[in-house]
């Protein structure tokens, strides 16, 4: 398939196809026309001469033929290649299938190649942006991975002066719509910001386009066809910093990706903090990037193989955290990262963070073990050393020095497994004096005269040294895997429990939050032992006062779990800032440092949490708004014609009365008179059920409830419609019905309007019906018509403000009868329900609470009732 992608009409996309058509005949392909639209243009027309057309199906509809695509004929013809125009084109109901595109694939799946061609305004992604653009709805779409899997997508592109000059030629449309298109859709800024969007849209097309060949012929060099900019983050805090760069770098080449990237040491053991890393993610995003995680043994291999693989031009790397004597030792990432960067540019940026080092870090890894476990080694060395000394020396004889030296290099590595590396290492030292002092000729003496006794005292020292680095080392490893497994396990349930949803919508008993976000704190308190969780924030816009960033006036409690909550983060042992605004503040035992990373890992889950509750919340403001907003048009619709229609007829009526160019007779001013007081009323019905429906969604509406007899209310709203109303309408309303409780005024408007309605409706010659029964607590009024009813499924839309569905006469009433007077029943504690009248109608069942005080009495025989 080849596709012909243009940023507008008339830009020359079915030109340009047929042209390939053409050069396709020539080439002696065997070339027909199953679709093309020349909108009249002659020049286009004009190239349908010598191309066979296949003839297009005639589709009725409404009344009226339509012609489509005939895809059975064009499948039964067999071409090499079918020209097919419109590919976003809907079809008419009762096609095979509902858009052409569906129907080009049914020919490429016969074997045809396609031609076809589309407007990028028809593209799914793009479809908001340019009605937001434009101002023009476009309805017919086609799915952008349709599009992508063209083999060849061309763009057909023009200028947006050279399209506007072709329009003014009338090259495009016919003459009395030109000046109308200039002015609106083809705008030089909307032609522009189309022509922008197609050549973006084919940009990407082509990009993935690249990326396919490169990896299938195993292209791993870089190819500087787009600025890519890849920013690597460790999870410390100069990586806002770096994004930033990162991203001013990007900006420099218009068009140019900006990718973040943290590499996660493949073990599971790193010092990244996840607070840093979830706000360096929100910051890449807000700037128009993405990000990525990969897992690598060697960091700069992982990073340079992931820039590779998104053929990154450009690589934003931190300088060194290190200290200076630490860098004598190692490159470090920046360095060993530039040095085999190849084509790949690299920027080094300075920060705050540069040759800081990591003392605390460091000296965490000095000691190694615990200070109870480095007392314990020290006091077996000093002690077992001893007694190991006095052993050998009462069993001097059988032993030889070579057994001797084992011995002490089996207490040496004892003590490293107790203390750790430093106890080890005095211990090795301590052993290889008592073995020159006690069994080294010459005895009591630090004289060794036998070389090889020497050499297996030096052997001695270097392998106690030896196993007791590696020993502890290897214990270290353990310690630090089992930590992050642990901190693995309770991230894991975290997430479980959030994904399952245990914590979601309503907050557990006892806490304060959204739901979720309580779950994760209560998770948190429940792993640490903590008497409360509380996450604080701070309104970001308030002014800064020196030293009072931790005052408990400028925070409030977002959520709490466990006891008193805190109010500021000085009130608990621990805090986590997750940004500048939130704080999570634990209390009930100081934490150590080694918890620091999964308590910023739980942080960042809560400030997700809060995020994704807020954005709810704001989500749930949506549909409300946008149902405002469509009755708000809908309104405006409505009114601005049934405003005026009253005013007019009753301002015609006053000026001709007033008029001194005609003498009216008493029968003529008498009937303008009537006209205008009737339009009035009109105009009165129509003011008062506005804004009856404005307080009705206000809840501002005022009722006088009290009891109310059918047999008057009814009568009452027969004379509010008039007497050639009444005289349509059948009451059978039995004696001895309860009261009901309703306001009366409010119940006789909700009369009014079922019955004006059923009036409407009913056939000519039959009376509309009104019946009231009784049942339980509830009194029961139906409307009965006979008219042609309402289908089951749009029933409820007949209650929806400005519906009128079914009318016969659609230009009077603005459609809120039946939606105010649902309403107004609800508000009486009453509802309105529809049923089917039996032979055909519709029945309105109005039900109302009955009186309290008073019992209904027997129906008796109805007929004896009527009236």
């Amino acid at each position: 398939m080849r596709i012909y992608l243009g940023a507008a009409p008339g830009v020359g996309k079915t030109y340009a196809m047929l042209c390939e058509g053409k050069r396709r005949l020539e080439r002696g392909t065997d070339v027909v026309v199953g679709y093309v639209e020349t909108h009249g243009r002659a020049k286009t027309a004009a190239l349908l001469e010598g191309l066979e057309v296949v003839p297009r199906a005639v589709r009725p509809y409404r009344g009226t033929e339509f012609t489509e695509l005939d895809v059975p004929a064009v499948i039964a013809r067999r071409p090499g290649v079918a020209l097919v125009d419109e590919l976003a084109h809907t079809n008419v109901p009762g096609s095979a299938n509902e858009k052409r595109w569906q129907d080009v694939e049914e020919l490429l799946d016969a074997g045809i190649d396609v031609v076809s061609t589309v407007n990028v305004q028809h593209l799914d992604s793009v479809n908001d942006v340019v009605e937001r653009i434009t101002g023009v709805p476009q309805r017919e779409t086609v799915p952008d991975e349709v599009v992508r899997r063209a083999d060849q997508v061309e763009l057909v592109d023009m200028a947006p002066e050279a399209l506007r000059r072709r329009m003014a030629h009338g090259n495009v449309y016919a003459p009395e719509k030109i000046d109308a298109a200039l002015g609106n859709y083809f705008r030089v800024g909307n032609l522009t910001a189309l022509r922008e969007l197609a050549l973006l849209w084919l940009a990407d097309k082509v990009d993935d386009q690249l990326g396919r060949y490169r990896a299938d012929h195993d292209i791993r060099g870089t190819w500087e066809a787009r600025e890519r900019v890849v920013v690597a983050l460790t999870g410390g805090p100069e990586g806002d910093t770096l994004i930033r760069r990162a991203a001013r770098v990007a900006d420099r080449s218009k068009g140019a990706d900006l990718l973040a990237v943290h590499v996660a040491r493949s073990d599971g053991l790193t010092d990244a903090s996840p607070a840093n890393l979830a706000r360096q993610r929100a910051l890449a995003e807000s700037l128009g990037g993405s990000y990525h995680q990969v897992v690598g043994s060697n960091v700069p291999d992982a990073l340079l193989d992931f820039a590779r693989g998104v053929n990154a031009t450009q690589l934003v790397l931190g300088a060194s955290r290190r200290g200076r004597v630490a860098q004598l030792f190692s490159r470090g990432v920046g360095v060993t990262t530039t040095a085999h960067s190849g084509a790949i540019d690299v920027h080094l940026v300075t920060h705050e963070e540069t040759n800081q080092g990591r003392r605390w870090k460091a000296l965490r890894s000095v000691w190694g073990v615990p200070a109870r476990r480095r007392g314990a080694g020290f006091l077996l060395a000093a002690l077992g050393l001893p007694l190991l000394t006095l052993l050998l020396d009462h069993v001097r004889g059988p032993v030889s020095l070579t057994s001797d030296i084992l011995l002490f290099q089996a207490a040496v590595i004892g003590v490293a497994l107790v203390g750790g590396l430093y106890p080890a290492l005095f211990a090795a030292v301590a052993g290889s004096l008592l073995l020159n002092w006690f069994f080294t000729p010459p005895l009591h003496t630090f004289t060794v005269h036998d070389p090889e006794a020497l050499l297996q005292l030096l052997v001695y020292v270097v392998v106690g040294v030896t196993v007791s680095t590696i020993v502890d080392v290897t214990a270290r490893r353990s310690r630090e895997a089992g930590q992050a497994r642990a901190d693995a396990e309770v991230l894991s349930t975290l997430a479980g429990d959030i994904l399952r949803g245990e914590h979601g919508g309503v907050a557990p008993a006892g806490r304060t939050g959204p739901g979720a976000l309580a779950g994760i704190m209560e998770r948190l308190r429940e792993t640490y032992a903590l008497t409360s969780v509380t996450l604080l924030e701070r309104d970001p816009d308030a002014p800064a006062t020196p030293g009072a960033t931790r005052d408990p006036g400028r925070w409030t409690i977002v959520a709490s779990v466990g006891g008193e909550p805190c109010t500021s983060p000085d009130a608990g042992e621990s805090d986590v800032l997750v940004d500048d605004s939130l704080a999570l503040v634990l209390r009930g035992r100081t934490l150590p440092a080694s918890d620091r990373r999964l308590l910023e890992a739980f942080a960042a889950q809560a400030a997700v949490a809060l995020r994704h509750q807020r954005l709810a919340e704001a989500a749930e403001q949506v549909p409300p708004l946008a149902a405002a907003d469509r009755m708000r048009t809908a309104l405006l619709n409505a009114v601005s014609h049934d405003l005026r229609t009253p005013l007019a007829s009753a301002k015609a009526a006053v000026e001709s009365l007033r008029s001194p160019d005609v003498v009216w007779s008493l029968e003529d001013q008498d009937e303008l008179a009537a006209t205008a007081a009737e339009s009035l009323d009109r105009l009165d019905r129509l003011v008062a059920n506005l804004l009856d429906m404005s307080r009705l969604q206000a809840g501002s509406l005022g009722m006088a409830l009290r009891p109310v007899a059918v047999e008057d209310a009814v009568p009452r709203a027969l004379g509010d419609l008039g007497d050639a109303a009444a005289a349509g309408v059948e009451i059978r309303v039995p004696d001895g019905l309860p009261e009901l409780v309703a306001d009366p005024a409010l119940l006789e408007r909700v009369l009014v309007n079922l019955i004006a309605n059923a009036l409407r409706h009913n056939p000519p010659g039959r009376p509309v019906l009104v019946t009231a029964s009784a049942l339980a607590d509830r009194l029961e009024l139906r409307v009965i018509d006979r008219g042609p009813g309402i289908p089951p499924a749009d029933r409820d839309r007949v209650f929806e403000p400005f519906q009128r569905l079914g009318d016969r006469d659609n230009h009077t009433g603005v459609g809120l009868g039946l939606a105010l007077s649902r309403g107004l029943a609800e508000a009486m504690a009453g509802s309105i329900e529809i049923e089917e009248t039996p032979g055909g109608g519709l029945t309105m069942v109005l039900t109302l609470p009955a009186a309290p005080d008073r019992a209904a009495a027997p129906a008796g025989t109805r007929d004896r009732g009527e009236r």
